[in-house]
């Protein structure tokens, strides 16, 4: 099972959303939210709460990928996010995530007994490239204990 099967499996916002899982990799995540009408806000675009949980579902999907070998230990979660809205969405659009940390690193502090925390950067793109929003989730791995 792929990460985004078992997220669209066990996150009930991902499947109320649509939202798409295009790449996950340890190095990158690609999402995409479709253009629904019901998800809409009153210029046309796609709302903010659906931008904020596209680009949180990204973090969480590249975490998942680079950390995933370390769920038997430490359980991964979101502990703070901003979001900044540069430009207006209309259509589809697609997030990216990367971390801001390296794996290695993040698993010595895990390793040292510590809760480490780490940024995922994230944009999201409208389809003619331009870059709408842009978003930070802080997430951590909190040891098993």
């Amino acid at each position: 099972m792929s990460i985004g099967e078992m997220l669209a499996a066990t996150v009930p916002m991902v499947r109320t959303l649509n939202l798409e899982y295009l790449e996950t990799t340890p190095e990158k995540a690609v999402l995409a939210l479709p253009d629904q009408s019901e998800y809409r806000n009153h210029v046309g675009g796609p709302h903010a709460g659906a931008m904020f949980t596209l680009g949180e579902s990204a973090s969480g999907a590249i975490v998942l990928a680079a950390f995933g070998d370390q769920l038997s230990r430490a359980v991964p979660l979101p502990v703070n996010a901003e979001i900044a809205f540069r430009k207006i969405a209309l259509g589809p659009v697609k997030a990216t995530a990367t971390l801001g940390r390296p794996i290695a690193e993040v698993v010595a502090e895990l390793d040292e007994g510590k809760r480490p925390e780490f940024p995922v950067s994230v944009a999201i793109q409208r389809e003619d490239g331009a870059v709408t929003t842009e978003m930070t989730v802080i997430w951590t791995l909190r040891p098993n204990n």
